[in-house]
């Protein structure tokens, strides 16, 4: 008896959450393995590190995969490998080998947004292309939001190694939604052909376009200033503004909820209009503002939540027309590689960012981290701005004679 079929976009949206679900894996059981270890934060950070300088690494080189061997089975072979480098943080005790096995879950993690949005360019019909962007950041935001919960529960069950197994066997069986043919099949079985990108001819200056590296710096500004909230709010509240852990906590996850959900109302602006950089900046300078009121006021904490929320809206709200404005710079059949290149923002500003924040705190400036990210929104802005009036627009690369 035949399984049940997903959609291609509900394949590559599973994807995408146990994508979030291996990132904040190591973050959120941070407190436990700290407390119940005898790991630092420092060592534990430096795991951290190591994943995203892996994936900063290689992620433009596996974008040319994505491209040239196929997006679908390059997204099976990154979820079965990630979920094993997981069991294997739970089956051995030992640092070293969470280091190396953070690597190898970094490797993996590399592939994931090239092969995703490569395989979304390529099958979603484009007046639904902004929502299919939305339903997909989605998934991984709301993988971000529940796995605190979710492996803080089980190691306080069953134990931190416990947890990490669970981790990794989710990716396993997410991989196995992914192997039947989608629903439609015709789109199943262009994504499972040769790809595109080896009919054609893809020069080096047509996936490094100063759009493309435009949109890359945009895509480092915005893990900076997401980062920033996301990663360091929760200390900020309790050293800077007195707040309890509990009440951070909630303004934390307030924010990561409206997050997700303002991806969805984004997705939605994005197949309304074409002016994808001038709704992002709109969205990155409410945002802005908000922070910067969390800088100089104090708020009772009822006041604090809904402006975390508006601020989680506000940033969930551009995050499908910046991927819009990056597929308008990508030639079509090189979505993989571009897509590759410009995520490698997300992993430099994943490496540099807890150094600055982290160092901010330290010097016992909490309110700096709201400024912070409020200024690297105001220039996000600007980018987006310059890439809706002077961008390069989405164009095909030339095809190789036969």
């Amino acid at each position: 008896m035949a399984g049940p079929k997903f959609s291609i976009l509900s394949q590559i949206s599973i994807a995408h959450l146990v994508s979030h679900i291996h990132m904040m894996a190591l973050p959120a059981l941070m407190p436990f393995m700290v407390v119940q270890t005898e790991l630092s934060f420092i060592q534990i950070g430096l795991a951290i590190s190591v994943f995203n300088i892996v994936s900063a690494l290689i992620q433009a080189p596996m974008g040319f995969f994505v491209d040239h061997i196929g997006a679908k089975r390059v997204l099976i072979g990154a979820l079965i490998f990630g979920g094993c480098s997981f069991i294997s943080i739970g089956l051995i005790d030992h640092y070293y080998w969470l280091i190396i096995a953070m690597g190898l879950a970094g490797v993996a993690n590399s592939v994931y947004h090239p092969a995703d949005y490569a395989i979304l360019s390529q099958n979603i019909v484009e007046n639904r292309m902004g929502r299919a962007f939305s339903i997909h950041t989605f998934c991984g935001f709301l993988g971000t939001a529940i796995t605190p919960v979710l492996l803080l529960a089980i190691a306080a069950f069953s134990g931190i190694a416990s947890a990490f197994i669970v981790t990794g066997l989710i990716g396993i069986v997410s991989a196995l939604v992914l192997i039947p043919p989608a629903k439609e099949q015709a789109v199943a079985r262009q994504v499972e052909a040769k790809p595109v990108a080896k009919k054609l001819n893809v020069r080096k200056r047509d996936l490094l376009t100063p759009s493309i590296l435009l949109m890359l710096m945009l895509f480092l500004l915005t893990s900076l200033s997401g980062g920033a909230i996301q990663n360091f709010s929760v200390s900020a509240f309790i050293t800077g503004y007195g707040l309890p852990l509990t009440e951070a906590n909630i303004a934390l996850t307030t924010f990561l909820f409206a997050n997700a959900a303002g991806v969805l109302i984004g997705g939605q602006l994005a197949d309304y209009t074409q002016r994808h950089g001038m709704i992002a900046a709109m969205a990155l300078i409410f945002t802005a503002i908000l922070a910067m009121f969390i800088v100089y006021y104090d708020f009772s904490s009822m006041t604090l939540l809904i402006i975390m929320g508006l601020m989680g809206c506000g940033s969930g709200i551009i995050a499908p027309s910046r991927d819009m404005l990056v597929r308008a710079a990508a030639p079509v059949g090189a979505e993989g590689r571009v897509f590759g290149i410009v995520s490698t923002g997300f992993n430099i500003g994943g490496t540099i960012g807890p150094l600055l924040f982290a160092w901010i705190l330290d010097q016992g400036h909490p309110r700096g981290i709201f400024l912070c990210a409020a200024l690297f929104m105001v220039m996000t802005s600007a980018i987006a701005i310059y890439q809706e009036l002077y961008g390069t627009k989405r164009a095909p690369v030339a095809a190789v004679s036969s």
